[in-house]
């Protein structure tokens, strides 16, 4: 549906002999998202929710959808609608403690959301006055982290593990069925971090005077990057699966997992044109207000990248270069220099791989420079720069 909306091009070079871009063109490689997401759902030991926050392309969502992915971890109002629309069928879940007033019955009452969260009691009264809940689950998210996340989730939204029986309680005496979640930080690059987590679960479920059947551990899957290299999905699966033994959950109890970047990174690349060359220091058509705003935080500073010229792969002897966007704002730079050919030119394209997460989701129209140029490779043995 979604994907018959946009343009088709073989490969790269096809788009680059085909078209000279004037901005920036975001690929979608489909089979990427396929193989990504049937990966993610073979090794995770529980109910996979994709993180919508972490690329929203209606595309994007009706890949993952294909691909088996039947759950969606939503932030808001429009997200739901947005994944309602794209994947008929889907389960779509209200995981924000902060709301709009009526947008949980509008959740419910439209899309047949039945699952919320809440992190405080003052959040809870709010949230029933607006919903039936009979039926329904809500969870109760804990503040946990770990020092191997790039990002703490928890400084946030999360109550003490302390304060969460009685809002556990809180919940089961409201009519609805109680469930507990957390999340460890966003690209976790150690996979002790869950197997701290879910011991912290395991203690706190231990005091409360009734079995939950849902523990959802939220996301932070990491993946690899130029100068951050992460262990293999498969690590952080088996500590899971592990760590999950300890917990008292009932005889039917499900873990449920939130994964944004694991699942949407991988099968998105950037094209980006050079637009002037100034000895060490290349110019893009696309910057930090665009495709790479997400470099702003901690975590990696680059993409893997190609370089093409009139449809070809540009080699030949490298140097390092100071990467900056469009914009007249200074601070639009590429935090670190990346290896690229010594004769690249203006004109020359460079293509950044493994950039769909956080990427097409929060770019700007800083300075007017926007790009909403999204096509499709359909050649089955394509893959991005990695």
């Amino acid at each position: 549906m979604f994907e018959d909306a946009l343009k088709s091009y073989t490969n790269v070079s096809d788009l680059l002999n085909r078209i000279k871009p004037r901005h920036p063109v975001y690929c979608i490689y489909p089979n990427v998202y396929t193989e990504t997401a049937k990966h993610f759902l073979a090794g995770f030991p529980g109910r996979v929710l994709y993180a919508v926050k972490a690329n929203n392309h209606p595309v994007v969502l009706q890949l993952l959808f294909d691909a088996g992915v039947r759950n969606f971890d939503c932030a808001s109002l429009q997200e739901i609608k947005l994944a309602h629309e794209c994947c008929p069928g889907a389960k779509l879940y209200f995981m924000n403690p902060v709301r709009f007033e009526d947008d949980a019955r509008q959740a419910q009452q439209r899309f047949g959301v039945r699952h919320f969260l809440v992190d405080h009691h003052s959040g809870l009264a709010p949230l029933l006055s607006e919903i039936d809940v009979a039926n329904t689950v809500v969870f109760a998210r804990m503040a946990v982290s770990h020092a191997s996340a790039q990002a703490n989730l928890s400084n946030k939204f999360g109550a003490k593990p302390a304060d969460i029986p009685a809002l556990l309680t809180a919940i089961a005496d409201s009519g609805a069925e109680p469930a507990l979640a957390f999340n460890v930080g966003s690209g976790v690059v150690d996979p002790e971090a869950y197997t701290y987590a879910i011991g912290i679960a395991a203690d706190v479920l231990a005091r409360v005077p009734f079995k939950v059947r849902l523990l959802d551990i939220g996301g932070g899957f990491p993946r690899s990057y130029p100068g951050l290299v992460v262990p293999p999905l498969e690590d952080f699966f088996e500590r899971i699966r592990s760590a999950a033994r300890t917990l008292p959950l009932a005889p039917n109890g499900e873990l449920l997992s939130e994964p944004g970047r694991a699942l949407s990174a991988p099968g998105l690349s950037a094209i980006t044109s050079v637009l002037l060359k100034k000895t060490d220091r290349v110019y893009l058509n696309d910057g930090m207000y665009g495709i790479f705003w997400e470099l702003r935080f901690k975590g990696h500073q680059q993409y893997a990248h190609r370089v093409f010229r009139n449809g070809e792969l540009l080699s030949g002897e490298t140097r390092a270069f100071r990467i900056l966007g469009p914009t007249c704002d200074s601070s639009d730079e590429l935090p670190s220099r990346i290896e690229l050919p010594a004769s690249i030119a203006v004109g020359d394209q460079i293509e950044f791989g493994s950039i769909g997460a956080y990427s097409l989701s929060g770019r700007t129209d800083f300075n007017g420079f926007f790009s909403n140029d999204v096509v499709m490779l359909s050649d089955p043995t394509a893959r991005p720069p990695s």
